[in-house]
């Protein structure tokens, strides 16, 4: 799509529209060539379908990601929670059979003479009501009857009870223990495919005095283990439904807001990749060059970094220094800049500051601060001869030593108003005296093993093939800032 630029005619009353200079569009990387912050302006869509359906999909993953770990995270509570409520209720039920038998031998409980063998009946006469599950919560598969001071009274086991050995070990290496606060002690609890809890439950008679213990293992019916399992599995799937169903409610809530800023970053992406073209340029046709001079080095110097091993992430720093390198030169006077013979002692100290207004222009812009290092590096020399700093060796920043041989390399192979360019033999051949001295001697060997592919691609004609392969790296090395747009990176 052609960018389209507005401008307004008071004297008419209407809005006419220009295009602008393809090359301006075709600079941008790929997926940011739809987008111009006059689109904004004019109305136009912002969107580009890619672009939308990367955050979309980002957006849904980590969003169902988050509502899968928080389903899991509450749904684990939940679980515990149901599983102590049903421990709970469990437990309760074996309180409710015993106030049952409570009510039911209450006539004993008043009587001081009652012994062993009313017990013993009332014990019978509890078993025969919960046989066949008829009690619906469970029954007592083992029941004892205790004095108040831990005498035993009665006692009646369910012999049919699937593991009433284990049960009865367990009580028994379980001396009864009155509580001693309240009337009421949890002894042992355990779940399985027939559950039981082991408590100690004070019977109490019509004036309310403890009158004897009642210690056992209640069996909890298949029936109602089911029903509290059921509320258990009921619980955490609401959790799950509810935190799944918030997620689904705030998804287009939350897309749009990361849709505007991700086109407001876009936007920002754009400009500041055009900010980079413009500065180029205009240091370019204020040094008398074309834009064909800073697409060649930012191309070698990447080609270089590439086979040199320059970790991804610093490409786009060694683009942007390429692209910027000379920026200083703005602030450097046209008598000096411009003067097609050898500058004198004086005029090249003077010259020597663009470094230091170039580190002065890209400081002023956080995006550009990484772009400082190739900025103000590319004169040093390896051998610390060089300028502002006098830097030597590994104590140049990596990417100024890498950019340093490709602009002296398109320097020498450029044709300018005061010298024809050299071929290819003769630049390396000059170079190569430098070698150790001016140039990082492994990067330099490097550079020799692809300089030739690279004059022959890129070293001739107005630099569109340069330009071209630049539209290309920034579509690569920028791209981690459109993932970032986009929830990708």
């Amino acid at each position: 799509m052609l960018f389209i630029e507005a401008t307004a005619l008071a004297t008419i009353g209407r809005t006419t529209y220009r295009p602008v200079d393809p090359q301006v569009n075709s600079f941008l990387p790929k997926g940011l060539q739809t987008f111009h912050p006059l689109q904004v302006r004019l109305g136009y869509p912002m969107s580009d379908p890619k672009l939308n359906a990367s955050i979309r999909r980002s957006l849904g993953l980590r969003l169902g990601g988050a509502a899968l770990l928080l389903c899991a995270v509450f749904a684990t509570i939940a679980w515990f929670n149901g599983q102590a409520r049903m421990a709970d209720a469990v437990t309760e039920l074996a309180r409710l059979e015993a106030n049952r038998l409570n009510r039911s031998a209450m006539p004993l409980l008043d009587d001081p003479q009652t012994g062993a063998e009313a017990w013993q009946a009332a014990l019978e006469q509890l078993a025969r009501e919960g046989a066949g599950d008829k009690v619906a919560g469970g029954r007592f598969v083992l029941a004892r009857v205790f004095s108040p001071d831990g005498n035993a009274l009665a006692a009646l086991e369910d012999e049919n009870f699937p593991g009433i050995n284990a049960v009865r070990e367990v009580a028994d290496a379980d001396s009864f223990k009155p509580p001693t606060n309240g009337d009421y002690r949890v002894v042992s609890r355990a779940f399985g495919d027939q559950s039981y809890v082991g408590v100690a439950i004070a019977l109490r008679d019509s004036k309310n005095s403890i009158r004897a213990w009642l210690g056992g293992a209640f069996a909890v019916s298949p029936a109602a283990m089911q029903k509290l399992r059921a509320d258990v599995l009921r619980s955490v799937l609401y959790v799950i439904g509810g935190v799944l169903l918030t997620a689904l409610a705030i998804y287009p809530v939350v897309s749009s807001l990361v849709n505007r800023v991700a086109r407001a970053g876009t936007e920002l992406l754009t400009a500041n990749l055009e900010t980079l073209q413009v500065l180029g340029s205009a240091i370019a046709k204020r040094d008398g060059d074309t834009d064909a001079h800073n697409y060649r080095v930012a191309v070698y110097a990447v080609r270089l970094a590439e086979a040199a091993g320059l970790p991804e992430q610093d490409m786009p720093a060694l683009i942007k220094g390429a692209l910027l390198h000379d920026v200083g030169k703005l602030g450097i006077r046209d008598d000096v800049l411009l003067k097609p013979d050898k500058l004198s002692e004086s005029e090249f100290e003077v010259m020597k500051t663009h470094v230091e207004h170039g580190l002065d222009i890209t400081g002023r812009a956080r995006w550009l601060h990484d772009a400082m290092t190739v900025v103000g590096g590319h004169h040093e020399k390896f051998d610390g001869q060089g300028y502002p700093e006098g830097l030597a060796g590994s104590s140049i920043p990596l990417s100024a030593r890498i950019f340093a041989i490709a602009d002296v390399f398109d320097a020498l192979g450029s044709e300018r108003p005061y010298k024809e360019p050299r071929s290819l033999q003769d630049a390396l051949a000059t170079m190569s005296r430098g070698r150790g001295s001016h140039f990082d001697p492994e990067l330099f060997d490097c550079f020799t093993g692809i300089a030739a592919q690279l004059k022959e691609q890129f070293g001739s004609g107005d630099g569109e093939s340069a330009r071209q392969e630049l539209q290309r790296l920034l579509a690569v090395y920028f791209q981690h800032d459109l993932d970032t747009l986009t929830g990708r990176g």
